[in-house]
């Protein structure tokens, strides 16, 4: 029973009229499902995992906005945004509502953020921001960017990263689905573990707390795929990539990457990895780096 009814978007009464009465009885359509069902095995590890890009206002604001603003662009657009003025969209979402909102759904248009705007309708809730800035804009752009200037034990390590990114999230809801505690250990021992304290079947419902959340899951993702193991030109490709605002000002960024090389150049042995080869305060640095976006 409980299952047909969140298939349900609304209720509403009727009585008999003559056959001339014209007027529609109105009914209120609403529906706000806590419930996070799990992502699909296969889905895991992928772009879309967070947000298939069908609406044309993302497109136009974010695919085509000039570099050096891109990213505070992403940023403002997420928090803004409301994917349901895209009527189009909403109506394919919706027609296929039922496939989007099942547990481990294969559905071609599933992401986390359609998801949630199916079993959020007419009740309020937005979207995660999370989901379409740092969640797909960063996965697909600069995992597309970097990805190529990487060593193999670099592109290994990119695509570990976004499979652990993913994996804590999908840990740290399923934990929000039975309590109010939110446990998430690195998935290889001694790479950190956090917890936080969030109401039950709510972890989704506030922009900053899953900010937070996620943000947090960043170092144990990237520790997990191997960072503290890559070899320092890849290092420096990972932390000059993303935009120059990122830094606050070109001095910082140049200072920054000059502070990097310096380390390899006075810390550095031959040896193969950023371990063994003594710039682990490289490794920091990028790690801090990354985690700050």
């Amino acid at each position: 029973m409980a299952e047909q009814e969140q298939h349900v978007l609304g209720e509403g009464s009727a009585i008999l009229t003559p056959t001339d009465h014209k007027v529609r009885p109105a009914v209120q359509v609403g529906r706000c499902i806590k419930e996070v069902p799990p992502a699909a095995a296969s889905i895991i590890g992928k772009c879309p995992y967070y947000y298939q890009p069908l609406h044309g206002e993302y497109l136009e604001t974010v695919e085509k906005v000039s570099v050096s603003s891109v990213w505070e662009t992403v940023k403002a657009f997420a928090t803004s945004w409301d994917p349901w003025k895209d009527k189009e969209v909403a109506r394919r979402l919706l027609h296929r509502r039922e496939q989007l909102i099942a547990p481990e759904s294969t559905d071609s248009d599933w992401s986390r953020h359609g998801n949630f705007m199916m079993r959020h309708i007419g009740c309020g809730h937005k979207p995660p921001s999370y989901y379409v800035s740092y969640g797909y804009y960063y996965c697909s752009h600069y995992g597309a960017e970097l990805f190529p200037n990487l060593s193999a034990k670099g592109k290994a390590w990119l695509v570990l990263a976004r499979r652990y990114l993913q994996l804590n999230l999908e840990d740290g809801l399923r934990q929000n689905m039975r309590g109010d505690v939110v446990q998430i250990a690195s998935q290889k021992p001694g790479n950190g573990a956090f917890s936080m304290t969030v109401r039950k079947r709510e972890l989704e419902l506030n922009d900053e707390t899953f900010q937070t959340f996620a943000f947090k899951t960043h170092p144990l993702a990237y520790l997990d795929g191997g960072i503290a193991y890559l070899p320092p030109a890849d290092l420096i490709n990972i932390i000059r990539q993303p935009n120059l605002q990122e830094w606050g000002s070109q001095g910082t960024y140049e200072q920054a990457i000059a502070t990097g090389t310096s380390s390899i150049k006075t810390r550095g042995r031959d040896a193969a990895d950023a371990v063994s080869s003594g710039t682990e305060d490289l490794v920091n640095r990028v790690l801090g780096f990354l985690a700050a976006k």
